[in-house]
């Protein structure tokens, strides 16, 4: 038997059937519907602009979603610094401009991990100045 009679389905390229996740999405203290939007924003993103401009409603139907916990989502990840977005208008039939989809641009992961632990150091230092004045005032600790 030849071998083609076996390969029933085409090779896939591997760079165009697929996008990358970052690992570090993992580590930044996201929630899963977050990560689950911030996976399909990827998906959506032109690789060379790094920017996608999918609807509320077009993101919540491929992520089973409602709009409004897709905006929640898209938030987060905004205040994460993983995304940035951006309003964007389009010119209607009759002539008017109208708000159109938000453009999300994915931002270096580097930069959110740069974040995530800024904050971390930040809140460390608010315990310990807390810990400090506790301390001074006489409380238990």
């Amino acid at each position: 038997m030849s071998k083609s009679k076996f390969q029933h389905w085409p090779k896939r390229d591997p760079i165009k059937n697929c996008f990358l996740l970052p690992n570090e999405v993992f580590q930044l203290d996201l929630s899963g519907g977050a990560k689950l939007v911030y996976s399909y924003l990827l998906f959506c993103e032109d690789r060379e602009t790094y920017q996608c401009y999918p609807s509320y409603k077009k993101i919540g139907l491929n992520v089973n979603m409602s709009v409004n916990t897709v905006k929640k989502y898209v938030e987060e990840l905004v205040d994460k610094g993983l995304i940035y977005t951006e309003n964007t208008t389009v010119i209607s039939k009759d002539g008017k401009p109208r708000n159109g989809s938000l453009l999300y641009t994915i931002r270096p992961i580097q930069e959110a991990v740069e974040l995530y632990y800024e904050r971390q150091m930040t809140k460390l230092k608010q315990t310990a100045t807390l810990e400090r004045a506790k301390q001074r005032m006489g409380y238990p600790l």
